[in-house]
């Protein structure tokens, strides 16, 4: 077979490789009009790019699910800080049971309350406040100083002596560090002032039953007793009260008294009444992280000129937006009487026409401070059935890490992807790769019968009788 005829059979089966594919066009793009070889890597490579058209289509389906799984992540945190704000409303732990203490004078005694504790008043009388008990040793020089020879004990409340030893040659700084590697119940340490340095003890907590002595039989350690424990001593709503620290808790449920000062005969009023402060705070952040939410969802469903959101399509999308604006009117009815506070609008928030909330601010402040308990019955109900509760219900059916809608939703666009993923891989294992390898074996062989093509004429016109000049 000629090499011409040798070339065109091999064009001809090439050809025949996949229809999608002009390799007549490929070749004159590779060798050009004037060139008398095959560029085979760059014709294999036109050929290979058209061979993977199908790859393209699969390749945009994967980017409209990757657009898809970024904008359902997005709603499902948002949707997850709006549940999370409800269940703080309607925890009894939360930021309506939040309660704060007024002290008429907080320089004798202070206080803070647990949430949920009883709102009232409460009259506090501090006679005498907690204190420790305290030893010194004798004036020396220095730190440096040396203590003499000797021993003493240390007996702490109704506890076992410990003795001390000393040899003659340790320093005050040397003994504070042996007492205080014994975990005695009392600190040492070195006191210097202008007359010199001393051995100072401390006992690590205050009251009566803190109190400790030091007995030396050896002269030179000079130790005497510089305070004594002692309880304080106080009285809340009449009742004496004996306390072996100035934080006092126990004598009313949730109560926390903080003992700065004494004055004997002194009343001090303190108030429990509900955070406000904190309880807008939280009511905002429920506003806010709500519109956050709507907003992401209305941007789903709105035209931009060319289409709508990822998401416009999308079932679970288009449920958590009519779940939560339903929700939006829920009234409150308790079991027994009236309340002020049925609805989101009598606490000042208003639902606007896109479905976002906004907040009057003076609105919601006078209803907290005049009808709160009526505000956190709205939120938690008589039995945690508020409206707290009637959202959470809706939003965890979205949030629930296991069976949620949105974890449902985003294992089928991830298996989707993956999906396309495979078929892209299997394309190009059983048939791009494949295609890749045969067209660059018959590239490579026409090239070789292209450059043969010059001898074989020059062959042929001998064999004719030919020369340059007469052909």
């Amino acid at each position: 077979m000629s090499s011409v005829s040798a070339l065109n059979s091999l064009l001809s089966s090439s050809t025949s490789t996949s229809s999608s594919i002009d390799l007549s066009s490929i070749l004159q793009a590779a060798t050009g009009s004037s060139s008398s070889g095959i560029d085979v890597t760059a014709a294999v490579n036109s050929a290979i790019t058209a061979a993977r058209a199908p790859e393209t289509g699969w390749q945009n389906q994967q980017t409209a699910l990757q657009n898809e799984a970024s904008a359902l992540s997005t709603l499902q945190t948002q949707t997850s800080n709006l549940d999370n704000d409800v269940v703080a409303l309607g925890s009894l732990a939360g930021p309506l049971s939040a309660r704060t203490v007024s002290s008429s004078n907080s320089s004798i005694v202070s206080a803070s309350a647990a949430a949920g504790s009883a709102s009232g008043t409460h009259v506090v009388v501090v006679s005498n406040l907690a204190t420790t008990a305290s030893w010194t040793s004798g004036v020396f020089a220095s730190s440096s100083s040396v203590l003499p020879a000797g021993s003493f004990t240390i007996t702490v409340g109704t506890g076992s002596p410990a003795t001390i030893t000393t040899d003659g040659t340790q320093s005050l700084s040397a003994v504070v560090s042996q007492i205080n590697s014994q975990n005695l119940g009392v600190t040492a340490r070195v006191v210097t002032d202008a007359s010199g340095s001393r051995l100072a003890l401390v006992s690590d907590t205050s009251g009566s039953a803190a109190n400790f002595t030091i007995n030396t039989a050896v002269v030179g350690y000079g130790f005497s007793r510089a305070a004594t424990g002692n309880n304080a001593s106080l009285t809340v709503d009449g009742i004496g009260i004996s306390s072996a620290t100035n934080t006092v808790t126990g004598t009313v449920p949730g109560l926390t008294l903080n003992l700065v000062g004494a004055a004997t005969g002194v009343s001090v009023s303190l108030g429990v009444a509900p955070d406000t402060s904190q309880a807008a705070s939280a009511i905002n952040q429920f506003v806010t992280d709500y519109n956050a939410l709507i907003s992401s969802l209305n941007t789903q469903f709105t035209f931009n000129g060319s289409s709508e959101g990822a998401l416009a399509g999308d079932s679970v999308v288009r449920d958590l937006q009519s779940q939560i604006l339903t929700t939006l009117s829920y009234t409150y009815a308790p079991a027994t009487g009236t309340t002020s506070v049925p609805n989101l609008s009598s606490l000042g928030i208003r639902v606007n026409n896109d479905g976002t909330l906004t907040v009057n601010s003076t609105t919601l402040q006078n209803t907290l401070a005049s009808n709160f308990s009526d505000a956190q019955s709205f939120f938690q109900g008589t039995n945690m059935n508020g409206f707290s509760n009637a959202l959470d219900q809706k939003l965890s059916d979205f949030t629930s890490p296991g069976s949620g809608a949105f974890t449902v939703d985003l294992k089928t666009i991830n298996s989707q992807y993956n999906d396309l993923q495979d078929t892209i891989d299997s394309f190009e294992t059983n048939y791009i790769t494949p295609l890749k390898a045969q067209l660059n074996s018959e590239y490579s062989q026409a090239e070789i019968l292209l450059q043969q093509l010059p001898t074989q004429m020059q062959q042929i016109n001998t064999m004719l009788g030919l020369n340059t000049k007469t052909s």
